[in-house]
């Protein structure tokens, strides 16, 4: 029930206003979200991989509504690439981003997925030059087929393309099934979207299943798994398995949010596990931080506790 609560909040532009307006939770959110600059995430990516972590960014915003829109924000990734790349930040993959297909283009009334497909193409070109890497963001289960065919038409030319797999989903591990192939680069989630019950599992139980059984084809796949959660218990299950199959460290990795568990982030890293930092930036930050909340309920604790310290 406090899950599709939050995921409508999430959809509610009036609690987004009243949010956003507030200035002791925008205090809050630079705990979860690097800024609103690109200079902001900068400065949290060179922190990050001096610690020791891999990082992931995304450029916050979604359902773009005019194509102009959409080339701005395919723009902003490009102009990000080559800073990164300039500031010595994304070879080998140490920075790479995530792209959501709705925020450049793919929710388009018309050549949406030309649009997108287009404008990642360019991100993705930046990407290779920088020496690095793209994953594609999944989002509402509506846009899944078509963001699956952009995923198989790309990775012609941009093999590496990552895409993403949300365990909330029915159809998730038939999805792993598919993926789980030599060069495949698969984040695999729990997902933060509303979706009917014929779609989707709809207890956390049930979702976790999904997660561990998704998890599991991936890691006796070829493809290189980018296993995204918090949950202890997942992560302890991921280690068994990956050691069981005699999976090298630098075979897969572990993702977690910019915010979420840094000490658990340090502990992996430090046993040698590759742990990537989803990193945020961005003003248009609420969506993402209501799902994030809906995801886990150990997420909305944290940030209800970082609210109280700030009084």
């Amino acid at each position: 029930m406090l899950r599709q609560a939050l995921l409508a909040l999430s959809a509610s532009k009036q609690a987004r206003d009243l949010i956003m307006a507030t200035p002791l939770t925008r205090d809050v959110v630079a705990r979860f979200v690097a800024g609103e600059a690109a200079d902001d995430a900068l400065t949290v990516t060179e922190r990050l991989i001096g610690a020791g972590r891999l990082v992931t960014i995304d450029f916050l915003g979604e359902d773009t509504t005019d194509p102009e829109q959409a080339a701005g924000v395919a723009a902003e990734y490009v102009r990000l690439l080559g800073r990164l790349s300039a500031a010595g930040l994304s070879g080998h993959g140490r920075a790479e981003v995530s792209v959501k297909p709705t925020a450049v283009g793919l929710g388009l009334a018309e050549h949406g997925e030309k649009t997108a497909l287009e404008n990642i193409s360019r991100i993705a070109t930046a990407a290779r030059n920088a020496g690095t890497t793209v994953t594609l963001d999944m989002e509402d289960h509506d846009q899944l087929e078509q963001t699956l065919k952009l995923v198989g038409e790309l990775r012609a030319d941009f093999p590496d393309l990552g895409c993403v797999i949300q365990s909330y989903l029915r159809r998730s591990l038939a999805d792993c099934q598919a993926l789980a192939v030599h060069g495949s680069r698969v984040r695999l989630c729990k997902g933060a979207y509303q979706a009917p019950e014929s779609v989707a599992w709809t207890s956390r139980a049930e979702v976790d299943r999904s997660y561990v059984r998704c998890m599991r084809t991936l890691l006796e796949g070829s493809g290189y798994p980018m296993l995204a959660t918090h949950d202890p218990r997942l992560i302890r299950i991921a280690g068994t398995k990956a050691g069981i199959l005699g999976r090298e460290p630098l075979s897969f990795e572990y993702q977690m949010l910019y915010g979420i568990r840094p000490d658990e982030q340090a502990r992996l890293a430090a046993a040698g596990a590759q742990v990537r930092v989803y990193l945020p930036y961005g003003s248009d930050w609420y969506g993402y931080l209501v799902r994030r909340l809906a995801e886990r309920p150990a997420n909305l604790a944290f940030f209800l506790r970082a609210l109280r310290s700030r009084r």
